[in-house]
């Protein structure tokens, strides 16, 4: 397949792939969003894996995003179009459009994903790693979307950076993956007031990311400290209060595909979340 080099190339494309070979007739797109993905190399298998998974659920428009600062100058792309039976004979279709931003073209990514925005519907951004907050690409990427989705779990330094996502709380609304994954927790912890009331510490064996936001999270609910005691983990194992384990929350582990699904359900802000993100970063 030859490489797309201009917006307007990336568009033809897509008309061409969306008829139906057998009848020459358009197929019908059904798009619910433009989900926007940027996806440096190191994170571009396990983005994939996860993009597998949520075409059915989510139809829309995804625009993949591979910057490449340090290569010549220059916008490389490929679009597919896959298409789903709907019954009576009727198919759906989805768009996907694979863009590698080289030099400085990956400084201004706004500038390619307008143009493929889908008209009037919302648009999600899943940001891979942590984003370079301040810096241009996040920032003009942040002004053009309805909803920002991160996976804390993939940041360095934690609890630092939550800081810096906590400061566009009012600009953007803000999904986490990794406060996704304590969501069987919270309510089990809850249900033990009132004799949470005064605890002092809290033991968290699972991710950096899911130890700082149940810290974050008590301590937000409660108004006072809850010092943090982790132990690593890549799932999250257990946790104790003053020393007392709290009981297992019923249950299975979601996995990726099902979690960024339920997060591109969500339209509006998670103010618990925020709290709780905010006294993290305390």
């Amino acid at each position: 397949m030859a490489a797309l080099g201009s917006i307007s190339e990336i568009d033809r494309e897509l008309a061409r792939r969306r008829v139906d070979a057998s009848t020459g007739e358009p197929i019908q797109r059904t798009s619910v969003m433009t989900h926007v993905a940027w996806v440096p190399t190191q994170w571009v298998e396990a983005a994939e894996d996860v993009l597998t998974g949520l075409a059915d659920r989510h139809p829309s428009r995804t625009i993949v995003l591979v910057p490449d600062p340090d290569a010549e100058d220059g916008l490389e792309a490929d679009a597919e179009v896959t298409s789903y039976p709907t019954g009576q004979g009727r198919k759906v279709c989805v768009d996907t459009i694979r863009v590698r931003l080289s030099g400085s073209r990956a400084e201004v990514p706004a500038s390619v994903v307008q143009p493929l925005l889908l008209p009037d519907l919302p648009v999600f951004l899943r940001w891979r790693g942590l984003p370079p907050f301040g810096e241009r690409p996040f920032e003009e990427l942040v002004d053009v979307v309805d909803r920002l989705i991160v996976d804390s779990t993939e940041w360095p330094d934690l609890p630092a950076p939550y800081a810096q996502l906590a400061a566009i709380f009012d600009r953007v609304v803000v999904s986490d993956i990794a406060w996704a994954r304590t969501s069987r927790w919270r309510p089990q912890l809850a249900s033990l007031w009132p004799g949470i009331e005064d605890v002092r510490t809290i033991q968290v064996t699972g991710t950096e990311a899911q130890a700082n936001l149940l810290a974050g999270w008590l301590r937000s609910r409660l108004g006072h400290d809850v010092a943090l005691e982790h132990e690593p983990s890549d799932r999250l194992a257990g946790v104790k209060v003053d020393g007392e384990p709290a009981p297992f929350p019923p249950g299975d582990r979601p996995d990726p595909a099902d979690l960024l699904s339920d997060e591109l359900d969500r339209v509006t802000r998670d103010r618990v979340y925020e709290e709780a993100v905010r006294a993290a970063a305390a």
